[in-house]
């Protein structure tokens, strides 16, 4: 953690940017709860998973000793897991379609709070992941805003493996700005360096902080 965080101010600094204008997600998705409990005992307070159902069992525990962690959903979220994850999350980052905007409408409107959701953008357009496409970012935002009253702080996104990722990371960067979306979350433990150089307020960092991840 110690290292990763010299690191973040190590880019930022460069990059003319305040440290603390970027926020690192501890990304603790497929490993025990006992080394989110090791990181919280050091003062990290912001974490990432990417199951509803790990989360569920992971952090009721964690939080009740540390209520102030702060946990955000980074996976894909299926129309029948809205109800926990509005339960268990504190920020949605992958409103990924219409469908899902509108089940966590109606499920914010249900338990009377809005929790802050960052819009998932495809980049490379790839089939086989989740997101908006980039043509019909500006044409969501609004939907999102407008129809379902979401509360959108910004844009995330996980470049193509085999891509360049600050071509991803520029176009997630434009494409904020256009809507009026301060927020970024883009970069992970490969290359949170260059996000920060491309204006990311937050990174998701899994193996640079934790380690592999352990097989299922």
């Amino acid at each position: 953690l110690a290292e990763v965080a010299e690191k973040i101010a190590g880019a930022a600094t460069d990059a003319g940017r305040d440290p603390a204008s970027v926020s690192l997600i501890a990304v603790s998705k497929s490993h025990p709860a006992s080394s989110a409990s090791a990181a919280l005992a050091v003062g990290h307070r912001v974490f990432g998973e990417n199951r509803v159902q790990e989360a569920q069992e992971k952090w009721p525990a964690l939080k009740a000793e540390y209520p102030d962690a702060v946990i955000h959903l980074i996976g894909p979220l299926q129309s029948n897991k809205v109800k926990n994850a509005v339960a268990t999350f504190d920020v949605i980052e992958t409103v990924d379609r219409p469908k899902i905007a509108k089940a966590l409408a109606n499920e914010f409107d249900r338990v009377d709070k809005r929790l802050p959701c960052f819009i998932q953008v495809n980049t490379g357009e790839e089939s086989q992941k989740a997101g908006i496409l980039p043509m019909d970012v500006d044409a969501f935002v609004k939907t999102c805003v407008d129809d379902y009253a979401l509360n959108i702080l910004g844009l995330m996104c996980i470049p193509p493996v085999d891509e360049e990722p600050a071509l991803h990371f520029a176009l997630l960067a434009e494409m904020a700005k256009r809507n009026g979306l301060a927020a970024k979350s883009m970069g992970m433990s490969a290359d949170y360096g260059t996000a920060i150089t491309l204006c990311a307020t937050h990174v998701r960092v899994g193996t640079a902080i934790f380690g592999t991840r352990p097989k299922p």
